[in-house]
């Protein structure tokens, strides 16, 4: 419907957030996008947005909605005349984005590499060894095979109330439903923030495996799936009640967590999940389902493995966290002109030198 560059904003849900899209796109009746840039280039106006709408609606405020007559009656600071001052500047935050989304890409190749070595030993059977393993009806013999609480324990999460957590700074993060994505992992943006009471077992860190045993979705898309925790500096991290932790035993948080994640457990485990609107799973029930799970010995080399791989994808996680703070701090000060551009020879990264909307004379100024 509508040729890039463009600029999207959402009507509900997302106010705030501001999308730059390069290609052509559609936009649906719950977004608002930009028709006219009045001169202005649309990365700089993508940047320039976030300030605007951020400093005007957020998710905490009491506006459930905003239309285009709201956004044009407010009062803004005027953006920097020169073209060209306003692409140094986009230039220095697309900088950060571009490697941004670098590092997720090689988030996702990671762990894919991850569920493939899983896959390949545990599912097609490929472990070390397995030329020289009799398998009876295609199964390992001498594999254990046992109720689900002989491999593990779990710990059920802390019942709130709706005081107790919000989306601002609290004494606690709290890790709830929101923290999963669709189809399991973890989901950094929806993490909470607690200030109750809790128990010491009910606490979480980095590496441990949670489930979620409560869903709002109909399609089962998130109970029965579980998450790793990420490093959470700085605080404490609590599992609210829709949220088990699962510790293992005799065992490695990296094999029970790629069990968990890529065995097909957790489409099996979510059949027991019920309820009308809400479903809940009892989170004694998975521990009292039978699991056939491969020797020790093919754990720990599986675990050897794979560890370093869900560390390198931590530690990018960590990066993009550096990165995206330092781009918000950069964001504000570069809009405003307190950090001026004007004197810096900028490098244009790769996605704005295949950018149309820049003219070829800008970018011959820039080495």
């Amino acid at each position: 419907m509508v040729e890039g560059p463009g600029v999207v904003t959402g009507r509900y849900g997302t106010l705030g957030e501001v999308f730059y899209i390069s290609g052509a796109y559609w936009p649906l009746n719950t977004s608002l996008y930009v028709q006219d840039f009045k001169g202005n280039d649309p990365r700089f106006v993508a940047y320039y947005l976030r300030t605007v709408l951020s400093a005007n609606f957020n998710s905490a405020g009491a506006v459930p909605g905003v239309n285009r007559n709201v956004l044009h009656k407010i009062t803004v600071p005027k953006p920097p005349a020169s073209k060209v001052s306003q692409q140094k500047i986009a230039a220095v935050l697309t900088a950060y984005d571009d490697l941004i989304e670098t590092n997720r890409r090689r988030i996702a190749l990671l762990e894919k590499m991850a569920e493939e070595l899983y896959r390949e030993w545990f599912v097609r059977m490929r472990f070390p060894g397995h030329r020289n393993t009799k398998f009876v009806k295609g199964v390992p013999e001498g594999w254990p095979f046992d109720l689900g609480s002989t491999f593990f324990d779990h710990v059920k999460g802390k019942s709130y109330s709706s005081p107790e957590i919000s989306d601002e700074e609290g004494s606690c993060f709290f890790i709830t439903l929101k923290s999963f994505h669709r189809r399991g992992g973890y989901r950094k943006e929806g993490l909470k923030y607690y200030s109750g009471s809790y128990k010491d077992d009910q606490c979480v860190q980095a590496g441990d495996v949670v489930m979620a045993v409560t869903d709002m979705t109909q399609d089962r898309a998130v109970v029965g799936e579980v998450a790793r925790i990420p490093s959470l500096p700085g605080k404490q991290a609590v599992i609210s009640l829709d949220v088990i932790r699962l510790l293992p035993k005799e065992m490695s948080t990296t094999f029970l967590y790629a069990y968990m994640r890529h065995s097909g457990f957790a489409n099996y485990i979510k059949e027991f999940a019920n309820g009308a609107n809400v479903l809940h799973l009892k989170p004694d029930l998975v521990g009292k389902q039978r699991i056939l799970f491969p020797p020790k010995d093919l754990r720990e080399q599986f675990a050897d493995l794979a560890k370093p791989i869900y560390q390198e994808a931590g530690a990018l996680e960590d990066a993009n966290d550096l990165l995206a703070k330092t781009r918000d701090l950069l964001l504000p000060r570069l809009i405003s002109g307190k950090l001026s551009v004007e004197d810096l020879d900028i490098q244009f990264p790769p996605s704005m030198r295949e950018d149309a909307s820049i003219p070829t004379q800008d970018l011959e100024r820039s080495p």
